[in-house]
């Protein structure tokens, strides 16, 4: 599998606070990637190290196969853009002044491409109003043009939905998705409404205090939030029992309840346990969502 960013044991330090320690996290070509963890999880440093805001404490990446201490390594950021935090753009001047500048900024010798940006991203008609006079959502979408005037083949985008209304939300995720397909256009996201960002991701990283807690593909994270049947019991040491002996795949979650990943009969289930001694309090159809595996993998009650 081809990768556009492998990190090993890489870090960051501010004096004597890690904030990020031995992360080895590997993107793959033409991924959407989602990147969840709470704030102050290390996200943004992240971030900041990819698009070289910031050097490297210890460890070391590879970005679209150059090493990060490479002399060549703005070869690799030539071919990726961002939008970190907030979008970087000229209040004062049209969109597609903004586009001009961008490409002035780049070297491009042309700006040919500039009205096919603005209609990809649906500011074809903004005509003479200025970028400050813009809506949010608008904003991010010229934030997103002005990453997209390289012809990157790599854009990390900071919380991209962050403040929009659903409308702005949709315009962000339907957009994300068009240039991932079209264009094969590889994305590193990260943002705090984790069911928008199911919505869109094919990979997912979950970093806790600047360590990656987890990997994972879409079809992965499916298989672990699919839909079950969430009993409430006395003791799930008998219930594991009467459905080992009944084949039927399950999880237990506490001394009191267990997830069951098929189609039962109650009756028979329900029968079954009395049999065994054990009692049956609740049973409810259970369908854990990517903001719930991410409690549960992570804890507490922050967002991402």
């Amino acid at each position: 599998m081809d990768y556009v960013f492998k990190s090993r044991d890489l870090g960051k330090r501010y004096g004597n606070f890690a904030a990020l320690s031995g992360v080895n996290m590997e993107i793959p070509k033409g991924a959407i990637y989602g990147f969840v963890g709470k704030n102050g999880a290390g996200k943004t440093t992240l971030i900041r190290l990819i698009c070289g805001l910031q050097t490297v404490s210890e460890g070391s990446f590879e970005l679209m196969g150059i090493q990060n201490s490479a002399a060549d390594i703005y070869k690799a950021r030539r071919r990726m853009g961002a939008v970190v935090e907030t979008p970087a753009i000229y209040k004062d001047l049209t969109a597609r002044e903004n586009l001009i500048q961008q490409c002035l900024m780049l070297g491009i010798p042309d700006f040919k491409n500039v009205d096919n940006l603005l209609k990809t991203v649906g500011l074809e008609d903004t005509g003479r109003k200025k970028a400050g006079k813009f809506s949010l959502g608008m904003r991010q979408r010229l934030g997103l043009a002005v990453a997209l005037c390289g012809d990157p083949d790599f854009i990390i985008l900071d919380e991209p939905t962050n403040g929009l209304d659903p409308q702005g939300i949709i315009e962000i995720r339907e957009l994300i998705l068009k240039l991932n397909k079209e264009k094969g256009i590889t994305f590193l996201i990260s943002s705090h409404i984790l069911d928008e960002l199911s919505r869109m991701a094919t990979h997912y990283c979950f970093i806790d205090k600047g360590h990656i807690v987890r990997q994972m593909s879409s079809k992965e994270l499916k298989k672990e939030c699919r839909k079950s049947v969430r009993m409430t019991v006395n003791d799930t040491k008998i219930l594991a029992k009467v459905l080992e002996d009944k084949g039927i795949e399950y999880r237990i979650l506490d001394t009191n309840k267990a997830d069951i990943y098929a189609e039962i009969d109650f009756s028979e289930l329900a029968s079954a346990c009395a049999e065994a001694g054990c009692s049956i309090k609740t049973m409810e159809e259970h369908d854990e969502s990517l903001e719930a595996f991410y409690l549960s993998l992570l804890g507490g009650s922050e967002n991402a």
